[in-house]
């Protein structure tokens, strides 16, 4: 009899409400574990089983095959420590990658699809020496062509920032070089939307009429517009005072030797590509023009009349846009001024 009740109250207490009370902690299944351990572990993200360390060299070259990962934050992060060792090297000391390697792994992301991967190419190329990026022009250039006419209007924004950047650093050989005159300036063309004379129209024709232009498109096109004329007066600006004093300075210095200089060695790289010695030469886009003379003449067979006409009309829209328009008007009328006069 007592097994039979006893069994009886434990049935019962299954299907019994336990009373709770403010206070009390509820009572713990039986089936209950405890899981208030903690575990601890070290983990190294990088381990090499090398006895030392990598080289600045492998590294670098590491992170320059980085560039070309799929992930944006990768990409932005390689481009950083490539900059961050540029800019602490010591001016005399070289590079840990030749330039034409380092350019033909950074130049693609000019036209990336990541504003900050783009700022940060931009903050690359500002790290590397002038004097050797000075022999490389072409080849940066033609990525900036890319993007001044491509689909993408922060893109389009950001080869501003490149070209003014290349034209501060060096002007001279950016406008001298193959294709760095006449592709350029048909960029500009394009990019302001201004049209040469095509067959059937009435010669001269723009994408978008004056007027009233929303906030973003009027700082694109007032910022496209002072960089072209910075490169108009970077090509066919005629030499200052001081640079023309110091040209006789020189002359006279050697009398009765006043070609000596014609007669040295050549300062650049490459000083016989514009006679094409070693193929084919190029179309008149491609054509390399290093004399101020040979640019002022394609200036005025080709896009004169062309800039004049967009300038006249953009100057209608006063403001910002018409300043700019001015200054345009200003480097091209100093810089053909002499080849007119010549002509009449």
């Amino acid at each position: 009899m007592g097994s039979s009740s006893k069994k009886k109250k434990e049935k019962a207490q299954d299907f019994k409400k336990t009373k709770l009370k403010v206070g009390r902690a509820k009572p713990k299944a039986a089936n209950f574990t405890d899981t208030s351990f903690k575990a601890k572990s070290i983990t190294l993200k990088k381990q090499s089983l090398a006895d030392s360390a990598p080289s600045l060299s492998s590294q670098f070259s590491h992170h320059l095959s980085l560039l070309r990962n799929r992930a944006d934050t990768q990409r932005t992060e390689s481009l950083a420590y490539l900059a961050t060792v540029l800019y602490s090297r010591h001016p005399n000391e070289a590079l840990p990658e030749p330039l034409p390697v380092i350019l033909e792994k950074v130049q693609p992301l000019i036209v990336d699809g990541s504003s900050a991967v783009r700022n940060n190419v931009l903050k690359l190329l500002k790290a590397l020496p002038r004097d050797e990026l000075a022999r490389q022009p072409s080849s940066i250039l033609l990525y900036t062509h890319v993007a001044m006419t491509h689909l993408s209007a922060d893109i389009r924004a950001f080869s501003m920032e490149v070209l003014e950047w290349l034209l501060q650093a060096i002007g001279q050989e950016i406008v001298s070089c193959a294709g760095g005159w006449v592709k350029t300036l048909k960029s500009f063309t394009r990019l302001l939307g201004w049209q040469s004379q095509t067959t059937g129209s009435q010669g001269w024709s723009m994408y978008q009429q004056s007027g009233v232009r929303p906030g973003s498109e009027s700082k694109a096109m007032i910022k496209q517009m002072t960089v072209l004329a910075a490169f108009i007066k970077a090509g066919i600006a005629p030499p200052a005072a001081q640079d023309i004093l110091e040209a006789e300075a020189a002359m006279t210095s050697n009398f009765p030797y006043v070609d000596t200089r014609q007669h040295l060695l050549p300062e650049r790289s490459n000083a016989f590509a514009h006679l094409y010695l070693f193929g084919p030469p190029p179309d008149e886009e491609g054509e390399m023009y290093q004399d101020r003379e040979e640019r002022q003449r394609i200036f005025d067979m080709r896009y004169l009349s062309l800039i004049r006409q967009g300038v006249e009309q953009t100057k209608k829209e006063g403001g910002e846009i018409g300043r700019a328009a001015a200054a345009i008007r200003k480097a091209v009328e100093e810089g053909m001024r002499d080849y007119i006069i010549e002509e009449s």
